[in-house]
């Protein structure tokens, strides 16, 4: 089977899947679909979602560590960063309702699984692309993408279950938990997001210190990973120091992430598709 219909048929999946949580959880319609949603998710649900999220990574793996030279672009970091949200939205289901999650991120799934077929990136320095330091600094990094994303997703949650309190509207199958505890659950996933994000760092400037003898580089991809990394922090000291919450944590979690996918998302796109460099 040709690889992009792999990618295709996965995005298909999620995309059938995306349009059931939809229909079931934002806007049920009719006395069953309440009560289905009222129900949490389901076996059948949790199981389908495995589906197309092992197909997902077996295609990440394959495309990046099965290959030599390595390639790992812009379209490679939006696929794993969609991959780690879906599993970890998957794993938090068995703990927590948040029923509100699933149609946001598997449409974010569907559309980046197909990426590194259509943008396969340009080939990395065999120097150091098979280097265990680099693959360690690449599996933080990604980590720390995905635990943003699903940073991103609780903060949107946040945001209609205020309008749910304040409007007495919105979506009215959606089950949440209460403002405060979604409160919590966003920190504590800044919070690890925060950490993995700083082994990041601290794991590239020793890369970078073993191969280009500076322990950080002058260019865009340092710049916006540090201005990140600082606006995460302030956010965590500000929610510790002076209890921000609210829309002053939202701004400055949308802000954050904004600058993190600047970071190396955003710069490998100019580099690979507008100037066509590795």
């Amino acid at each position: 089977m040709p690889d992009i219909v792999v990618h295709l048929v996965a995005a298909a999946l999620y995309l059938a899947l995306a349009w059931h949580f939809w229909n079931t959880r934002w806007r049920p319609k009719g006395r069953l679909a309440r009560a289905e949603a009222a129900a949490g998710m389901r076996p059948w649900e949790r199981t389908a979602i495995l589906v197309p999220l092992a197909v997902h990574g077996w295609l990440i793996y394959a495309g990046i560590f099965e290959i030599e030279p390595l390639r790992f672009g812009f379209a490679q970091a939006l696929s794993a960063m969609s991959f780690l949200a879906v599993a970890l939205v998957w794993v938090e289901s068995f703990f927590y309702r948040l029923d509100g999650m699933e149609p946001l991120v598997l449409p974010f799934a569907a559309v980046t699984v197909p990426l590194p077929a259509l943008f396969p990136g340009l080939a990395s320095s065999a120097l150091y692309s098979q280097t265990i330091g680099f693959k360690l600094h690449l599996s933080l990094a990604m980590v720390a993408y995905g635990l943003f994303v699903i940073a991103l997703l609780h903060a949107t949650l946040m945001t209609l279950a205020e309008r749910q309190l304040h409007l007495k509207t919105g979506f009215a199958a959606l089950r949440l938990p209460p403002l405060l505890t979604l409160e919590k659950l966003l920190f504590r996933v800044i919070g690890a997001a925060f950490v993995f994000l700083t082994l990041t760092l601290l794991t590239g400037i020793g890369f970078s210190e073993t191969l280009f003898g500076r322990a950080l580089r002058s260019d865009h991809k340092t710049v916006f990973a540090i201005l990140s990394w600082a606006t995460f922090g302030l956010l965590l000291a500000g929610r510790a120091r002076y209890g921000w919450r609210g829309r002053t944590a939202l701004r400055w979690t949308l802000g954050g992430f904004v600058l993190l996918v600047l970071a190396y998302v955003g710069s490998r796109f100019v580099l690979e598709v507008v100037l066509r460099r590795p």
